[in-house]
């Protein structure tokens, strides 16, 4: 994978995959967006990088997948997969919904998706790292409370 935190969108829909990437090469400086229109090539290509984290931007349905299909899949590159999630869906239904609370998911955004709420969404995501790693620069002390893993 790129350095940097990586946006990862997934979206069996060519022209909405276009756009989401636009919104997010147009405002998203902390990695690379890397696109994808299947699913199955997603999953392949996260599950032979290191673990880590990501930012995941998915469509709900995506042909066979759904979006928690693909978290439950590269769950074990990615531990962080759900919390770091934003779902997109052409309706919010109550079973989507409770989908998505019952994976500790908290972004989710309705079509026709407005730009901002995109960008909100990532930043709140991407900030919690943000903060994180300013700590670890800053607090030795907590720094050193950290388990370390070889």
């Amino acid at each position: 994978m790129h350095t940097g935190l990586n946006v990862i969108v997934v979206d069996d829909d060519r022209d909405v995959l276009a756009f989401l990437q636009e919104v997010l090469r147009g405002f998203y400086v902390w990695g690379d967006v890397l696109a994808f229109d299947d699913p199955q090539t997603a999953a392949a290509y996260c599950l032979e990088q290191p673990p880590g984290v990501a930012v995941f931007v998915l469509d709900v349905y995506m042909g066979s997948w759904t979006a928690f299909d693909f978290l439950e899949r590269v769950q074990v590159r990615f531990p962080m997969a759900a919390q770091d999630a934003v779902i997109i869906t052409g309706n919010a239904s109550d079973e989507v919904v409770s989908a998505c609370v019952e994976a500790d998911i908290t972004h989710l955004l309705e079509k026709p998706l407005r730009p901002y709420a995109l960008q909100l969404a990532v930043r709140s995501i991407v900030s919690k790292y943000i903060k994180f790693a300013r700590r670890l620069l800053t607090d030795p002390q907590f720094a050193d409370q950290l388990p370390v893993f070889h």
